[in-house]
Formats: structure tokens, sequence, C-alpha cells
């Protein structure tokens, strides 16, 4: 059984239709029945998250490491009914699923990890220098702090590790800060349980009611709510640029203007070097065909542009890429909406001037609803810089190849390219060196450059960077995923000639951190 939705208020007796999760592969209503929240909901949740915020804020960073980690295992406890719930409500695999799974659980792990060890507030202390001259220096202590209430947007390509535990809600958590959660309306039941886990782990901890809402709506009004209700510090989003920049817009407009970090798509060019095709064609032709149609093309590192230069061996890498991604059967997308937008403009962009269909999915399901269907079209390089429509992403199972005459006009391809969350350089050592220009423009459109592999799988960890120049984010600085996006929910506070025993543990000379550093300093002088 889902059971009654979490939300921020009691359940609802209500006369309003409920809201249902529907099976994208079938088109039929899933069990249970969820709510869609008012205005009293929101202002319910944003009043107890501020309340909650001035108690979590100072609970000790070991608490906090233990209420992620129970937050890890109340959901890795619902596990036999959370992965086929959640593969129900977005038709994908559940090997797929019970993998995002582990990546939420262990994003929550990681962030648990980070807190425990305490380092990430980066503490600075500058000591008093009282006899210094002409004016003495006060004693200043700077750290980093949480800033008040997040408001999270579930993901429609990720129903766990961008969705209500995801890393925005970890790593919000972590840095101090309540979460509301936004429940995405493709995962109505999904958004639920893992709600449910959540509640759990802040009653077994002892965590503050109101560090954690989640509310469900199938439309604007309730995420517009939330982005403007004054109590609201910071915004996280994943999803289309249309969508995106109209919260961020919102964000700017209130009173008090809020940080809103938009995740807002991404074509990832692929650049195929000569050598990289004169001694691979095939097996990156093979390569490159999985990647593309991984999870029904549905992630936001798929690989939607190919850039190469013309030769013998470029036609061979085409013709086995075609007849690979003749072969992939379709699959459902994870919601109606998506799939038809995939097929308008999957069709519209082959009506383009000089582009030139390739290949696509022979093999189908007539059993599956909402499905895709692979394609792979080429261009010149000529026609692809002169038309921005083609410029734009496809979200599903899509990619177009450039064909360049030769480096420069390579270049000049890539200089038109908007911002990107990856590119991927296949290339031999040589032409590293050789292509250096290259490569530096490369880097200017990319907040993440991969060396002869592929952009889909985005590692957690403390060296990722998972967003990139506009319009793939709104703002470059910041990662959504691994340790570093703890920083979208802080601020630096300095304290000046505070005395020791008012200060907070991470600026205290007995901290040992702080002790670790100065010695470290002492023995490097």
């Amino acid at each position: 059984m889902i059971g009654k939705n979490i939300v921020a208020s009691a359940y609802k007796d209500s006369h309003e239709t409920p809201l249902q999760a529907i099976n994208p592969a079938t088109g039929l209503s899933l069990e249970g029945d969820f709510f869609k929240a008012n205005q009293t909901d929101v202002e319910d949740a944003l009043v107890a998250a501020t309340a909650a915020f001035e108690t979590f804020r100072n609970i000790h960073k070991d608490k906090k490491a233990a209420f992620l980690n129970a937050i890890a295992d109340e959901i890795s406890a619902i596990a036999e009914v959370l992965v086929p719930r959640a593969s129900a409500e977005s038709g994908l695999p559940i090997a797929r699923l019970q993998g995002e799974l582990g990546r939420t659980t262990g994003q929550l792990k990681l962030f648990a990890n980070l807190v425990a060890e305490g380092s990430w507030v980066d503490a600075v202390i500058d000591t008093a220098m009282p006899e210094r001259q002409p004016l003495p220096r006060p004693d200043i202590r700077k750290m980093l702090v949480p800033i008040g209430p997040v408001v999270v947007f579930g993901a429609s390509n990720f129903p766990l590790a961008f969705s209500v535990a995801g890393g925005d809600t970890a790593s919000a958590l972590a840095s101090g800060c309540p979460v509301i959660v936004k429940a995405h309306p493709a995962h109505y039941g999904t958004s639920a349980l893992v709600g449910a886990a959540i509640i759990k782990a802040i009653e077994k901890t002892g965590m503050p009611k109101g560090l954690f809402s989640l509310l469900f709506d199938d439309g604007y009004a309730i995420g517009s709510a939330l982005v403007l209700h004054p109590l609201t510090k910071a915004v996280t989003f994943t999803g289309s640029y249309n969508g995106g920049m109209a919260l961020v817009k919102l964000a700017q407009e209130r009173k008090e203007p809020i940080p809103l970090f938009a995740e807002m798509g991404s074509i990832n060019p692929i650049v195929l070097l000569p050598e990289a095709i004169n001694t691979q064609a095939e097996e990156l032709a093979k390569k490159y065909a999985a990647s593309i149609t991984l999870g029904a093309g549905q992630f936001c590192t798929n690989p939607g542009l190919m850039l190469a230069i013309s030769s013998p061996e470029l036609e061979n890498f085409k013709q086995v890429l075609a007849a690979e991604i003749s072969k992939v059967p379709s699959a459902t997308m994870l919601t109606p909406g998506i799939a038809n937008n995939y097929i308008k403009l999957s069709t519209a962009v082959h009506a383009e001037d000089g582009v030139e269909l390739l290949s696509a999915s022979t093999v189908k399901n007539a059993e599956l609803q909402n499905q895709s269907e692979a394609k792979v079209a080429q261009v010149s390089a000529a026609k692809f810089i002169e038309n921005p429509k083609l410029h734009e992403e496809i979200f599903g199972p899509y990619s177009l190849l450039v064909v360049a005459n030769n480096v420069a006009e390579l270049e000049q391809v890539i200089a038109v390219l908007n911002g990107q969350l990856t590119v991927t350089i296949m290339a031999a050592a040589d032409e590293i060196r050789q292509y250096q220009s290259l490569i530096h423009l490369l880097t200017n459109k990319t907040g993440r450059i991969i060396l002869n592999g592929v952009p889909t799988g985005v590692e957690v960890c403390a060296a990722m960077q998972h967003g990139g120049p506009f319009p793939a984010t709104n703002d470059s600085r910041f990662t959504s995923v691994g340790s570093s996006a703890i920083h979208r929910f802080v601020r630096p506070l300095a304290y000046q000639d505070w005395q020791q025993e008012f200060l907070p543990e991470e600026l205290k000379d007995s901290n040992p951190l702080e002790i670790f550093r100065m010695v470290n300093q002492q023995l490097t002088k």
C-alpha cells in the first residue's frame, strides 16, 4: 500500500479529485490517492521549516551526520517496495533503479561523512595583532553558515537520485538547512514512500519537526508559491530550459532575490578527432550507439551532438553507428509529455535544411505506450553553424553528427555552441598536444571535459562538477552532484573580537582542525 501522502499539513479529507500516478508504459492509473497542496500548506511548511532552522542549524555535526545516515537506512529498508513503484511510475527498468537507489543512499552517506569530518565549513582564523603598527589588527574568524529553508523540485529522469531524498535534499540538509520538496507529478507514489522514510528518520534521531515537508501538485501554482514565499532562502531545479528560466525570473523578481540553482539541459558534444576515428571507428560507433540510447536517452549527459572531420574512416563510423541504432528496441519514455515532445522535436529538426536522417530504430514493442524511437542524423558544419535550431537539446535517444571539412571549421562549430554540462574528446595523445587551441575552446564551453570516454554516468565524489556555463545551468560556479554541492546553501559569516566561549566550535582555538592547521603552519615556516 502506498498509503496517505506526506504533506506539510495533516492528510486531507477533501472533496477535490485526488491526484493519481500513471504507469507510462501502460497508460493506466497506479494505486494511491494524492492531494494537491494549497497556499495554506505552503505557508505551514515554510513557517515550520523556519522554526526548525533555528534549532537544526545549531545541532552538533555528529547528530546531523547520524540523521543523514538514518535517512539512508530508512530508504534501504523499503527497497523492495520502493524500487518496483519507481519502475511503475517511470518506465525505467528495475536494475537501473536498484543502481539509482544505491546512488541515493550513497549520496546521503557521503554528506554524513562530510558533516562529521567538519572541514567543509572552511573555517579561517586571523588572530589579533594588538602590537601591529600603525594600527592593531582585531581577531577575525570566518566560516560558512546555512542560509535557511531550501525548496527542491523533484526531477523527472531520476525519481530517486534527483528527487525527494536526492543530492539536492542531502546537500541542503547537510549544510544545516530545512527542505521543502515539490514532488514531481510523475512520481507521486515514489515521492510519498521516500518522504515517509525521511519523516521516520527525523523522529528516530530527534530532529526538529518541520525540518522536511513534501508537497504535491500537478501544475505550476505550488512551485511558484514556494519560490515566491519570503521565508524561502534558496531553490534547486532540474528540468527544461523554459521551466528553469521561469523559476529564475521569479527568484530574481522577489523583494529579496534568492539563489536559484537550475540545471536546464545540455547536448554534451563528442569531438571525434581524426586519429581516434582512423583507429577505432567501429568501436566508437558501438560505444556511442549504446550511450545515445542508454535509458531511452533520458540522461542530462546524453551525447546529443557528435563533431568530426570528413574522411573515409568517418564513413565507416557512420555505417556501423546506423546499423547499431537500427537494432536498439524502442523504450517507454518517462511521461507522455516527454515522449510527445521528443517526437515533435526530432521530427522538426529533420525538416531543417541540410539535415539527413542516418538511421532510426526498427525494433518496436506494440504493447508499450509512449515509446521512443532512437535516431541519428547528420548535417554539414556550415549548415549547423548558420542554424541555431540545430544547437538545441532534443531530450531522448537522439544525436546529430556534424561533419566539418577541416580542423578550422571544426573550431568554428565549437565557437557557436552553448554552454554544456559535459564535453568529450576522443583523441590520441599526440592530438591533445597538436590541437591545444581547440581544447581551450572546449574548456570554455563546459563544466566537465572528458577524454576518451562517454558522458553518460556521473560519479558522486568530491571532485565532480555537474554544472556548466549557461544555458546548461544558470550559475556555473556550482555543482549539483558531489560533496561540493553543499556550498549552494551557505554563506560566509565573520566573527570579530569574540571571546572563545562564545564562538562556534569550528572557530575556537581548541578545535582539532584548527590545532592541526596551526601546527602545520609552524612546520612549514
